[in-house]
């Protein structure tokens, strides 16, 4: 029990943070093109975390679970494929920005609520009725909250639903690694990756300058501390423990606190309807702990 409500305080202050960075991300992108942005930001959330890994290895701890049935290279190779399903994730995410609005991108990139337990069913993970009441829910409540006219699919829309579809099996692959290594050591492999990928593709295609870095230096600084160094290192602790349909849920609240921070920080418009919404997902998360004490979720 104790392991569950830890779990959950983590992984909701991971949505929390990630859901301000919406806004960091959106004025990042006036200063630098967006796999400069994700480049820096994922290098610097790397640097934050090295010192922690560091400590960790001089207490001797093992950065993977000694006795396993699975070979190690096998979990570094699933490591480096966890970092390489980010970087699609957040590249994905960061261009499609550029051609849909925050809404319909918020409301897309949810949809990872549903499609975690779905897929989770293709791999042999079953989930009780609870569960998937929670899912349904928070999409329901992630429409109300996101779109306000037509959903139309335009050519941002079907780039945010690739990040949508990659974030479901980087869920399940942290799901998956997680138990089965030291969670900082697969933070470092998964950003240290990411980071490289985007800076390739940055130097490939968009200018990058020092000048421009350093005046979006505040939305990158939060990107790379806050919502990489921190809130997707939490995201790998709380996957220890958490079952990854439930993890999705409670991370989709990410939509929420991007309205709150869109209200606060950038003075945007707070409506009923998106009141409702967030009604709705705060809902589909208390529907999902329904039995929590006598859960077992069937594997």
């Amino acid at each position: 029990m104790k392991k569950d409500v830890s779990s959950d305080l983590i992984l909701l202050l991971a949505a929390i943070i990630w859901g301000f960075a919406f806004v960091a991300q959106r004025i990042g992108m006036d200063y630098v093109g967006p796999f400069t942005y994700n480049g820096v930001r994922f290098a610097l959330g790397t640097l934050v975390v090295v010192p922690i890994l560091f400590i960790r290895i001089r207490k001797k701890r093992e950065l993977i679970r000694t006795g396993l049935s699975i070979p190690q290279w096998k979990i570094v190779a699933g490591s480096i494929v966890t970092g390489v399903l980010l970087f699609g994730g957040v590249a994905f995410q960061q261009v499609g920005l550029q051609y849909t609005t925050a809404g319909k991108a918020g409301f897309i990139t949810g949809l990872y609520v549903v499609l975690v337990p779905i897929c989770g069913l293709l791999i042999g993970r079953r989930m009780r009725w609870p569960m998937w009441a929670g899912a349904i829910l928070s999409l329901i409540g992630l429409y109300f909250l996101s779109i306000t006219g037509t959903l139309a699919i335009g050519r941002g829309d079907l780039l945010v639903l690739f990040c949508a579809i990659i974030f479901t099996f980087h869920v399940l692959f942290i799901a998956w690694l997680s138990p089965l290594m030291d969670s900082y050591a697969l933070a470092v492999i998964q950003f240290s990756v990411c980071t490289v990928l985007n800076l390739i593709v940055a130097f490939v295609t968009e200018p990058v300058l020092m000048e421009t870095i350093l005046q979006a230096w505040i939305p990158i600084a939060y990107g790379g501390v806050l919502s990489v160094g921190i809130a997707y290192t939490l995201q790998v602790v709380a996957q220890k423990t958490a079952h990854p349909a439930y993890a999705s849920i409670i991370l989709s609240l990410e939509a929420v606190f991007a309205v709150i921070g869109g209200w606060m920080i950038l003075h945007e418009a707070l409506t009923q309807r998106m009141i409702l919404g967030c009604g709705l997902m705060l809902s589909g998360m208390v529907m999902a702990q329904i039995n929590t004490v006598k859960r077992e979720v069937v594997r």
